[in-house]
């Protein structure tokens, strides 16, 4: 009955990733469909995920962090701050290439601390006002655009949901992605894939190198949602210097500040328009997300994760670099064409089983896992939801972006930020 129950799980959760893949705009419907079957699996005595454990494995500070930023970050976006930001930052460059550099590093600075879809969604106007007035196709600036926003993404805990992701299951603080242990941490290990990314950047935009045309400064409408930003920030690094001992302090404050956020747009435009910005947010990815977790649990709960464990020790001869490559490689093959949130929440375990067994430290293994699958979607136009979504503002601008030339930019762009970070991050944790 326990090998039934284990091959019943290992098929569901398969079927679910792969219409996952192939009705990716309907990934929420398509996981609850999976838990529905798990659920009544169970119920006709065929699994071991019911009721009870499914609810038992979400992560609520995780959902409480991810809707509390949706908040903040649309009310930032529609402060039009980063659009004056952008604008002014471009302005600055001397050539057009520069100025195309420094957009993607700015998209990529923005997206430490917003979600990488919105931060493409707000530069895409800028980007196309630069391809326009200095006669430059725009599509190498988009995936420049989409690839840094993906890689910084990682940076913070508040960057992106598999970084949410990671900090919930190994209950690491928002300090802990900066130092952990004495030593720099995540943060430091994506900003070195950064800077070595960004001379890819610039060897890619080397060609235009007409001098740049001045671009109109943007308004911004208030400066208070920055403000509130930055409070939210203090709150993080205060909450996490303390030992409160209270599970939920990330996604309270995240949840407070996505309230007050959302009273100052209230206040703003008079309750106008809440319609329309309620529409905007991403509530599917949050629901999608609850799913996940309870679709993960069932491969837990029959010993798939010990099984994949053993089975990637004995490929790797126990050797800890071995490993560690594997996964941060094996990540971005795969993040390149799927979903990396299930792929994710599937793997963490598997670090925690493989860094016991091996005596090293978890967080070596983690960040790796997490640089990998953030970073690989970065090699397809389909790998990463930035990239759809600016590949579709190109379509719309009738610019056509294809498979290869998207490729050509975010292969190089992967390999080598992915090479760099990682050997970093080896190179700080190994001996721990």
């Amino acid at each position: 009955m326990e090998l039934q129950a284990k091959v019943l799980s290992l098929i569901v959760f398969a079927l679910t990733y792969v219409f996952i893949v192939v009705f990716y705009h309907r990934k929420m419907i398509v996981v609850w469909v999976g838990v529905g079957l798990l659920l009544a699996l169970n119920l006709l005595g065929l699994g071991a995920l019911g009721p009870r454990r499914a609810l038992g494995a979400v992560d609520w500070n995780v959902i409480l962090l991810y809707f509390g930023m949706l908040l903040v970050s649309e009310v930032f976006l529609f402060s039009k701050m980063p659009d004056y930001l952008a604008t002014v930052l471009t302005r600055g460059a001397r050539r057009v290439g520069g100025a195309m550099v420094l957009l993607c590093l700015f998209s990529g600075f923005l997206s430490i601390a917003l979600e990488n879809v919105a931060v493409v969604l707000l530069l895409a106007p800028v980007a196309l006002a630069i391809a326009r007035k200095c006669d430059v196709p725009p599509v190498p600036l988009f995936v420049g655009i989409a690839v840094s926003s993906n890689l910084q993404g990682a940076a913070t805990l508040i960057g992106d949901p598999p970084s949410m992701l990671l900090a919930g299951f190994a209950r690491l603080d928002f300090n802990d992605f900066f130092f952990y242990g004495g030593r720099p941490g995540i943060f430091f290990a994506t900003q070195v894939g950064a800077v070595v990314s960004a001379l890819v950047l610039m060897v890619v935009f080397r060609r235009y190198n007409r001098k740049m045309p001045t671009i109109p400064r943007e308004p911004y409408l208030s400066a208070v949602p920055t403000y509130l930003v930055g409070g939210l920030i203090a709150a993080l690094v205060t909450g996490s210097s303390f030992d409160h001992g209270f599970e939920y302090m990330t996604g309270t404050l995240c949840a407070a500040f996505g309230l007050l956020c959302l009273a100052w747009y209230l206040a703003r435009t008079r309750g106008r328009g809440l319609s329309s910005f309620l529409k905007a947010l991403d509530w599917q990815t949050g629901v999608f997300l609850i799913g996940i977790f309870a679709l993960v649990e069932s491969l837990s709960a029959v010993g798939v994760m010990e099984d994949l464990a053993d089975l990637m020790l004995r490929v790797a001869g126990g050797r800890p670099f071995t490993i560690y490559m594997m996964v941060v490689w094996l990540s971005v093959l795969i993040s390149g064409f799927v979903d990396n949130v299930p792929f994710l929440v599937a793997m963490l375990p598997v670090m925690q089983i493989i860094t016991t067994r091996l005596g090293v430290s978890p967080y070596l293994f983690y960040v790796g896992l997490l640089l990998g699958a953030s970073v690989g979607g970065n090699i397809t136009p389909i790998g990463a939801t930035a990239n759809i979504v600016a590949m579709g503002i190109l379509r719309k601008q009738g610019q056509r972006a294809g498979f290869w030339e998207f490729m050509r930019i975010g292969l190089p762009f992967t390999v080598f930020a992915v090479a760099s970070a990682s050997l970093f991050n080896w190179i700080v944790f190994r001996s721990s």
